[in-house]
């Protein structure tokens, strides 16, 4: 298993490999709860996340990037907590997390993933894993090291 602390690069050749790419991630930072996902509009950070979300057990059908509420909450079927998926491209203000109180959910022990995390990336908590996703062609590289 690559060392988490040193950095991991994950190859995802085409989208029908990013069930393999999920699963590494989460067996690479088997104790981390806040994911902090970097990289351009179409990278596929939403896309990921779903899959993430799907491993774990979210019980709902529907898995979207929370664009407009800025958080959605999901139920997970081996838990009695919550996962939170945050998307910050609409934020113009830190402010504006602020307001949703951040800390709540950052430290709150549940799984917490965030999209556009580059607009709060000094908020982002001690010990999160930051995933960098570099687009080349049609593949995807994942630069993952935890904060």
């Amino acid at each position: 298993m690559p060392d988490s602390r040193a950095g991991t690069t994950i190859l995802i050749p085409s989208e029908k490999e990013i069930h393999s790419a999920a699963s590494m991630l989460l067996k690479t930072f088997p104790a981390e709860k806040v994911f902090a996902f970097f990289g351009e509009m179409g990278a596929g950070k939403t896309t990921l996340i779903k899959e993430i979300c799907r491993q774990l057990g979210v019980k709902e059908v529907e898995i979207s990037s929370p664009t407009f509420a800025l958080i959605n909450q999901y139920s997970v079927h081996s838990s009695p907590n919550p996962l939170y998926h945050f998307d910050f491209y609409r934020i113009e203000r830190q402010t504006e997390v602020f307001d949703l109180g951040y800390e709540e959910y950052f430290f709150s022990g549940n799984y917490c993933f965030i999209e556009w995390a580059e607009k709060i990336s000094n908020l982002l908590p001690k010990g999160c894993v930051k995933i960098h996703i570099n687009v080349l062609e049609e593949k995807r590289i994942l630069i993952c090291q935890k904060n």
